[in-house]
């Protein structure tokens, strides 16, 4: 449903000679606008005096404003174009209607690269035609490269922010899939062989999409955004995590899901996957790694075999036996490992290996470097851990190489490495790379520099720091969903960032931060969870409403053992605890404790 008409908001005369001057000196044309243009953008600009949500003057329709807007001066814009009844496809939700809308493209900062690559920040824009008041910035993922829908999804149920009446943008973070992709220096990730593409993608090009969006969304509607809020998961969490700690003055309410706020150390994480499993599906006399091996090394029996074991071994550990593990802390190696050696026997249908039981470990355990030391957080056993989102990660599947080798294979030696390597963007090249690289001497390739790139990976990409100072003073809200079976990310991660922001502010922290662990979630959606939930109206009734959430109530999907089961996600380090009453189906007989 959307927001009333918002009332109108006189435009002062500096206001005006402000546009008037911002239309001769950011013109993109080849030449500036006569000067009797430039005064016709401005009186129409002028006429914003009516509500935003109505058109700005008897003569000129919305379309017609629209169609105007490049002209206008807007940061970089190229083209608009009205649309009604257009359709589009979500990542995480079912294809839409679109509202009546403006929908423009504009880049930033075209340039030439080192590597001889033409780059430029690419961004996307919707302009409701009844506008809300409030601006969306919808996070990308994985490495980026394209400008995304610009819809705003906020839920696997929920209509796009578009749909609500947000101005929505999202960008392709400095460089393109399609002009950037060198077949052989990583595909689509060998923009991280330019150091000014590698910056933007961690973090240089979101205030600067921001910024522009924000102009045009003001020079559009007469008046800037009451409200702004981030969402996104994965790539889009590290982008959500990165406004908060590096521009903490752009956003009021931020979502980060599964944020990926340690991705070079991660990646190194992923080299380590590829490592152990490989084990599995190399013979002796093997010199490499066939990636459709790697999708065998576990029957589907033995996946059985390992999730009924977790859950024997920790789904009683919350108080109820229901196949959710909320108490996954509690869910340890000390625990599991003993267990699953209990169902090494000689039934090769059924039971699991010796050296399956040792991958498996060595997997959740994490990487350490040549001292021993953490170099990423491990994993906790968790209900999620073999279903079908997670080993499309660890191990890939009939259609698709594990991602742990296209990604970190292909990652690593371009984005996160000083210097870049040249890996080919295949499965066997990836595979090769993964196999041969020292994993306990990584974290020297991830903090290293050179003249040419003068800051490391983990300068330029992470997004991990506990200073929140900046976020807290304007008094932002951050809420962090994250899936306890995360094959990429470790919930572990997230856990350990929150404990190192609760040592810096503590009580404090409670009122900007809340992080809520999604127990049988795999990375940003599946697995036997109770997946389907709505943080985005969590994040404005607190940001609005100062309602602080201390529940955000989940569903679980048609595609889990138990569908329309309800529960309470909590903020850790609370946990959902039955009350002992009522049906175990339901939510409302669970509390948060």
């Amino acid at each position: 449903m959307l927001t009333p008409p918002i009332k109108a908001i006189p435009i002062k005369s500096t206001f005006t000679r402000f546009v008037l001057s911002s239309i001769n000196a950011k013109h993109t044309g080849p030449k500036r606008l006569p000067g009797y243009l430039a005064l016709a953008c401005a009186a129409i600009l002028a006429g914003c005096h009516t509500a935003p949500n109505q058109s700005p003057g008897a003569e000129l329709s919305f379309a017609e404003r629209c169609q105007a807007l490049p002209a206008a001066g807007a940061p970089g814009l190229q083209r608009a174009e009205f649309q009604a009844n257009q359709t589009v496809q979500h990542r995480f939700a079912p294809q839409e209607v679109l509202p009546p809308h403006c929908e423009a493209f504009g880049t930033l900062e075209p340039r030439t690269g080192i590597d001889d690559q033409e780059y430029a920040i690419g961004y996307h824009l919707r302009l409701p035609e009844h506008w809300n008041g409030k601006f969306f910035f919808e996070g990308g993922g994985g490495t980026n490269g394209n400008i995304g829908t610009a819809t705003g999804t906020t839920g696997a149920t929920n209509p796009s922010a578009l749909a609500q009446g947000y101005a929505v943008v999202s960008q392709d973070s400095g460089h393109s899939n399609d002009l950037n992709n060198n077949p052989q220096a990583s595909g689509t990730a060998s923009f991280g062989h330019d150091p000014i593409a590698r910056r933007n993608y961690g973090h240089a090009s979101l205030k600067k999409v921001s910024d522009a969006a924000v102009a045009a969304i003001t020079r559009f509607y007469g008046q800037s955004p009451r409200y702004s809020y981030f969402m996104g998961c994965s790539k889009g969490g590290q982008e959500g995590m990165a406004f908060a700690q590096r521009y903490p003055e752009v956003f009021d309410g931020i979502v980060a899901s599964a944020p990926g706020m340690s991705l070079p150390r991660a990646a190194l994480s992923q080299l380590r996957d590829v490592q152990q499993f490989a084990q599995l599906a190399m013979t002796p006399g093997d010199t490499s790694l066939d990636p459709e091996k790697l999708a065998k090394v576990f029957s589907a029996e033995q996946i059985t075999t390992l999730q009924t074991t977790v859950i024997k071994t920790c789904d009683g550990l919350d108080g109820l036996e229901d196949g959710i593990i909320s108490n996954f802390s509690a869910c340890t190696n000390a625990r599991v490992i003993p267990q699953l050696r209990q169902q090494v026997c000689s039934d090769a249908a059924r039971c699991l290996t010796s050296q399956q039981v040792s991958a498996l470990e060595q997997s959740l355990a994490g990487p350490v470097n040549k001292k021993g030391e953490p170099i990423y957080a491990a994993w906790p056993w968790d209900t999620g851990v073999g279903s079908p989102g997670w080993q499309m990660w660890k191990l890939g599947n009939e259609q698709m190489p594990a991602l742990n080798v296209m990604l970190g294979g292909t990652a690593t030696p371009a984005i996160f490495s000083v210097p870049p390597v040249a890996v080919a963007a295949t499965p066997q090249a990836a595979a090769a790379y993964a196999l041969a690289f020292d994993v306990a001497d990584g974290e020297a390739i991830i903090n290293a520099t050179s003249d040419t790139f003068t800051t490391s990976a983990w300068q330029d990409i992470s997004a991990r720091s506990a200073n929140l100072d900046g976020f807290m003073a304007r008094g932002g809200k951050l809420i962090v969903p994250h899936g306890v079976s995360d094959p990429v990310f470790s919930i572990n991660d997230t856990l350990a960032w929150l404990q190192e922001v609760t040592a810096r502010y503590g009580q404090q922290t409670n009122s900007t931060v809340r992080v809520f662990p999604v127990p049988g979630m795999a990375h940003c959606f599946g697995g036997p969870s109770t997946n389907q939930y709505d943080a985005f109206t969590a994040i404005t009734q607190w940001v609005e409403q100062n309602q602080t959430p201390d529940e955000i109530i989940a569903t679980a999907g048609p595609d889990t053992p138990w569908p329309e089961r309800s529960r309470p996600l909590c903020p850790h380090p609370q946990m959902a605890v039955y009350n002992g009453n009522g049906s175990i189906e339901d939510a409302s007989n669970f509390n948060c404790k």
